[in-house]
């Protein structure tokens, strides 16, 4: 079976492969058709294929050992039956001979063979060309038309006989395709398998985000704007943050652009996905305050810095801005610091304060009128010289004469009040709690 040079050259060009690992394909194959035609008669082992460059074929060869008692016909050969074949008299005992077959021989059921075994390496030296092209690729943005639906998901055309699959767990649920759009998406793996493209793309993935933001923000591009992280629910928000590496240049300003352009343009991608950007701050609590927006925060407290856990504290008015529909803003806020982020009001606050100041007192222990947020250390004199040494006492006066004790306002005054009476109903509750408990025991032993 000869292969002449022009179909090795028509397929190195057609799938863009080296001429190389066609041609140890093409090897492959005939040697496989040989040994499945030739067999029984010849052991696979003496099965010889070669490459002629100047005739530009395949040839087919038998090895044989020249020996002085024949006792394998398919391996061996007398001196002088080796003789006779070659014409060499040079031949000695011990020699190996190619002995030519004729690939004639092998018919039209071996060459089919051949042909289809070429074609599966040429696959598998296609596939493994694209992992080796692409595997370094992971992230990069691409361009494609959409081709066909399947049960697996989305294929790409990427150009140049090259697919792509968007797989299900990689597409927006918002999107709508139809075939023959364009569309961008992010190289998010590269496998090896043979059932579906090699190359997966993605859509949902974070990667997306940053890549679109580098071709809209010049200064992204440049490296004088970097991405420090970002987050997504794919289709309904996205935060990310960055900062800037020199002091003259807003990292936020610049990826939102004049009048916002910057930032459409990646809305306008993503469909209508709505963007936070946030300024990036190498301070946790900062960071995070930052990537709560567009609520308002009021501190932020560290509870564990191993197992980065922090309490965030907002106004009563900003929790469920800062929580967001479904949590997705705490969600996306925690995503994108890397910290687990608690939320809780102001007022939950002061509840909890209350109970452990009333838990103090309930349990007969001394606690200031400086304990009391609300309560300066100026009013705490103040309240003293009028003989006011305790937050029981505190509560019982009056709005009007605890304003004109202090000389605060009536909206002051009432809030100093509040917090005062909110510790003595939990010292109550308490009491009347552990009072009950002690009742209960009483009973028991009776």
């Amino acid at each position: 079976m000869t292969l002449i040079k022009q179909s090795i050259e028509a397929i190195c060009k057609e799938y863009d492969l080296n001429r190389e690992t066609v041609i140890k394909a093409m090897r492959e194959a005939v040697f496989h058709a040989a040994r499945k035609h030739f067999k029984p008669k010849i052991k696979p082992e003496t099965l010889v294929v070669e490459w002629n460059e100047e005739e530009g074929t395949i040839d087919v060869y038998q090895k044989k050992q020249i020996v002085e008692t024949v006792t394998d016909p398919s391996s061996q050969l007398s001196l002088q039956e080796a003789i006779e074949l070659t014409g060499d008299e040079s031949l000695e005992i011990g020699d190996e001979l190619e002995i030519p077959l004729p690939s004639e021989e092998m018919g039209r059921i071996a060459a089919q063979q051949a042909k289809q075994t070429l074609m599966q390496r040429v696959r598998e030296a296609i596939r493994e060309k694209i992992y080796e092209e692409y595997i370094g690729k992971i992230g990069e943005l691409v361009n494609g038309v959409i081709r066909r639906f399947e049960r697996d998901g989305i294929i790409v055309d990427l150009g140049n006989n090259l697919e792509g699959i968007i797989l299900r767990e990689d597409q927006v649920k918002t999107e709508k395709w139809n075939q023959g759009d364009r569309i961008r998406a992010v190289i998010s793996n590269v496998t090896k398998e043979t059932r579906r493209p090699q190359i997966q793309l993605s859509r949902a993935s974070e990667e997306l985000l940053k890549r679109l933001f580098e071709m809209e923000v010049p200064e992204i591009y440049d490296g004088t704007v970097v991405i420090k992280s970002a987050a997504r629910d794919p289709g309904e928000r996205s935060k990310i943050a960055v900062a800037s590496n020199e002091k003259d240049v807003d990292p936020v300003g610049a990826c939102v652009g004049v009048k916002g352009s910057r930032v459409q343009n990646v809305i306008k991608e993503l469909r209508g996905e709505k963007i936070d950007i946030i300024e990036w701050s190498q301070e946790p609590s900062v960071f995070a305050a930052n990537a709560l927006s567009p609520a308002r925060v009021s501190q932020v407290q560290i509870t564990d810095i191993e197992k980065r856990k922090m309490r965030v504290i907002v106004p009563e008015d900003q929790l469920s801005l800062a929580i967001g529909k479904k949590g997705q803003n705490v969600r996306l806020a925690a995503q994108l610091v890397g910290w687990d982020i608690d939320i809780v009001s102001e007022e939950e606050i002061k509840k909890e304060i209350s109970l452990k100041m009333g838990a103090m007192m309930a349990e007969g222990k001394t606690v200031p009128l400086s304990a009391l947020e609300v309560v300066s250390a100026t009013h705490a004199e103040e309240l003293k010289k009028r003989n006011i040494n305790d937050i029981e006492t505190l509560a019982m006066l009056t709005i009007d004469d605890l304003a004109d004790i202090l000389d605060v306002s009536m909206d002051e005054a009432q809030k100093i009040l509040e917090a005062a009476k909110a510790v003595v109903l939990a010292k109550e509750q308490i009491s009347a709690s552990k009072k009950d408990e002690h009742e209960a025991v009483e009973e028991s032993k009776q």
